[in-house]
């Protein structure tokens, strides 16, 4: 069977925009910090009574783009088969999911069972964790970010997180080796 021709790689956004504008808006996203906000109660109201299944699928699809390229499958072995759930306090978010054989699944615990851990934080708290604004240390300490069931499995996740190389996966995203 013959190989398939590669297609062309569009350019990135930034290299359509001309020097000077794409340097000053490098420059203000360097400085960019989350703002602090919380989501409206009644947006949080509401979102509590819809289903958890689409954010919870966006998150699982997430932690698995990442599995294998940046959260390394061997640390994260001892979560296997354990029931996680991740609250988004401001946004009335409770999302349950597990690692499985083939990577990161919604799960639908029995009712009334509790998950291994809970890991629970504001929108704000999460984003700021994810662009690497906020160290998961400094929130945990001010008690920003709450973990609760299985220290052990607390400390895994959060040592995973601080040993993800976040320099090298901006380099790879950017087409830069």
């Amino acid at each position: 069977m013959p190989a398939l021709p590669s297609l062309p790689r569009p350019p990135l956004p930034a290299a359509l925009l001309p020097g000077s504008l794409r340097q000053r808006i490098g420059e203000r996203l360097e400085a960019f910090r989350v703002p602090d906000f919380t989501v409206p109660a009644a947006l949080a109201r509401l979102v509590a009574r819809l289903p958890q299944q689409p954010p919870t699928h966006a998150l699982t699809l997430a932690l698995n783009l990442a599995l294998g390229r940046i959260l390394p499958r061997d640390t994260l072995e001892p979560l296997s088969g354990r029931h996680l759930q991740m609250r988004v306090l401001d946004a009335g978010l409770t999302l349950d999911f597990s690692l499985t054989e083939t990577g990161f699944r919604r799960a639908s615990p029995p009712t009334g069972t509790k998950p291994d851990l809970v890991i629970s934080a504001t929108t704000r708290d999460f984003i700021a964790l994810a662009l690497r604004e906020e160290d998961p240390d400094t929130l945990f300490f001010s008690r920003r970010l709450r973990m609760e069931g299985d220290t052990e499995l607390g400390l895994l996740v959060k040592n995973t997180l601080d040993a993800v190389d976040w320099d090298a996966l901006k380099n790879r995203l950017a087409g830069r080796r």
